[in-house]
């Protein structure tokens, strides 16, 4: 029994080393492997960040008085705004007579039910915005960030 007990222990002992080796093996490879996503995560990463900067704020440009579209239906808008300039632009305000000429094609014969909601007012806004950016880009350089309201009236 003792050539037994001892082909026992022997075959006890040799699943404990393969399953250490085996859990070491595993372990190792998930570092490895671990590591080498998350520096192909912050590289890439690292490239999309720096292509897409977020324009400094410049100087704002109000228009003067309120401009007054006609809407559909007989109705008709106050619209009062102001343009957020980019540092890049520079220190002079834009022409706004371009930008007066944008928003009067923008809202002109729209519903008021489409302006009387967030939905419909921010998604006519984002056009504008589109438009003024667009007029207002020379050489590659944006002019316009954003547009803030300052009246706003359907009736």
């Amino acid at each position: 029994m003792a050539k037994d007990d001892k082909d026992a222990t022997a075959a006890d002992e040799a699943p404990k080393k393969s399953k250490k080796m085996l859990i070491m093996i595993v372990a190792i490879a998930l570092v490895v492997l671990g590591g080498g996503g998350a520096g192909a995560f912050f590289m890439l990463r690292g490239d999309t960040a720096e292509a897409k900067e977020e324009p400094v704020k410049g100087i704002v440009t109000a228009i003067e008085n309120t401009l007054t579209v006609n809407l559909a239906e007989g109705h008709y808008l106050k619209l009062g705004f102001a343009i957020q300039q980019t540092e890049e632009g520079g220190e002079e305000a834009v022409d706004i007579n371009e930008a007066l000429n944008i928003a009067i094609e923008t809202y002109t014969g729209r519903d008021v039910a489409e302006l009387s909601t967030d939905e419909g007012r921010n998604a006519i806004k984002a056009e504008f915005l589109e438009k003024l950016k667009k007029a207002y880009t020379k050489d590659g350089v944006e002019m316009v960030m954003d547009v803030y309201f300052t009246s706003f009236v359907t009736q």
